[in-house]
């Protein structure tokens, strides 16, 4: 039997490696800890440089990165909808087949019906919600496995969209509605200034707000005595995140300004985040992921979290078929395939855990861009499709399998 030494030691077992000392040693313990998230920034950079460097700086040039935001927007609104919903533990296969169907009522709505387009922009999201209260409930309250529910929604309502179509596509649709996915910000300058001024303000009173934002938070953290991050990483990491908010505005700000649809990304990730970090009901969907039995036992209504939970994401994935449909300027049967999996890609390369409890917003985005960059930059280079659906599941896979690395190493470091 051994004896123990005043530190809870073994006798004569070697002593423990002392960690840096100093702010640089603290901040090193500290990037440790926040590995996933650490890492994810440092792929996004890797790939951003690769890329810029293999297509002859075309991946930073202002009209790519405009066509970038663009382009990928429709899978960054659905990842933050699927984030919410991996954290809680379920999956949604259905949302690439709800923006069909979303984007086909749109099409009659509009053209056929003859209604105002932002009138049937809203009923859209009410048919959206509708969509996800049919298959929450049927999760929720009947206890049936997400995976079937929505896997038998996607079938649902792949074969609702042929049918309002009647497996034609619809086509055009009015200027306005068409601004939603592909359209820019009023130009102050009039297209004459080096820099649209309006972008340059958005830009400006952002990265000002960020740091502001954080600053003040951690003012709070520390006034409340709660652990908090080093300040060498706290400051680098705000004047990152900020320098990188001001070179994103100047690339945009010398092409054409502002994507529209980026407005509603950066509400969309702001208000989500916001929720998920300070609103009861995030708080909620983070323990009933983390551990739905002890959900329970705390008096957390984890039937009506998790209905709630997919009807905003049924709302996002009819936001998403608008913006989709408005970009490509036709309602099509076939529209939609295969987001699911670019949405549930996103989360997890965010850093989302597959067993739930885990993700942020933020992370989902950067996800999504990660895939977008992936895309656009191999299209450029010229590697074919199958090679490009190749690549990307060789990341989704190298994503999933650091976050069980990082799970393992940190119960080994416990135990």
């Amino acid at each position: 039997m051994s004896t123990l030494t005043d530190q809870g030691a073994p006798a004569g077992a070697p002593a423990p490696k002392q960690r840096p000392a100093g702010i640089v040693g603290t901040a090193l313990n500290y990037l440790t800890g926040q590995l996933r998230q650490v890492g994810l920034f440092i792929a996004l950079i890797a790939i951003i440089i690769f890329f810029q460097i293999t297509t002859n700086g075309i991946t930073l040039a202002p009209i790519n990165v405009s066509n970038l935001i663009i382009q990928n927007s429709y899978i960054l609104i659905l990842a933050v909808g699927m984030v919410l919903v991996i954290i809680a533990g379920h999956i949604d296969l259905s949302v690439g087949s709800v923006v069909a169907f979303t984007g086909a009522a749109a099409g009659v709505m509009i053209t056929q019906w003859g209604l105002p387009w932002w009138m049937a922009a809203i009923l859209c999201l009410f048919l959206g919600a509708a969509v996800g209260a049919w298959q929450g409930f049927w999760i929720a309250y009947f206890g049936i496995p997400a995976f079937i529910v929505t896997l038998a929604g996607m079938l649902t309502f792949r074969g609702l969209t042929q049918i309002v179509l009647q497996n034609q596509q619809i086509s055009p649709f009015p200027d306005k509605f068409r601004d939603l996915g592909s359209g820019f910000l009023p130009d102050l300058g009039g297209g004459t200034s080096f820099l649209e001024p309006l972008t340059v303000i958005i830009g400006v009173l952002s990265a000002a707000a960020l740091v502001g934002s954080g600053i003040r938070q951690r003012m709070i953290r520390r006034r409340h005595q709660l652990v908090d991050e080093p300040i060498l990483w706290f400051a680098a990491k705000l004047l990152l995140t900020a320098g990188l908010i001001l070179f994103i505005t100047y690339l945009l700000a010398s092409y054409r300004g502002t994507p529209i649809v980026l407005v509603i990304l950066g509400l969309l990730t702001v208000g989500y985040s916001a929720v998920m970090n300070r609103s009861v009901w995030g708080r909620h969907i983070y323990a009933m992921g983390g551990n739905l039995h002890a959900a329970d036992l705390s008096g957390i209504n984890t039937k009506r979290t998790t209905f709630t939970v997919f009807i905003n994401m049924g709302v996002l994935a009819a936001l998403a078929g608008l913006v989709f449909t408005a970009q490509l300027n036709l309602a099509s049967p076939k529209a939609g395939e295969g987001f699911e999996l670019d949405a549930i890609a996103a989360v997890f390369i965010g850093g989302a855990a597959v067993t739930g409890g885990i993700g942020r917003v933020t992370g989902a985005i950067i996800g999504g861009l990660i895939i977008g960059i992936l895309n656009n930059g191999m299209s450029i280079m010229g590697v074919g499709t199958e090679y490009q659906q190749l690549i990307k599941g060789l990341v989704l896979l190298a994503a999933v399998a650091f976050d069980v690395f990082n799970k393992r190493r940190g119960s080994t470091s416990i135990t």
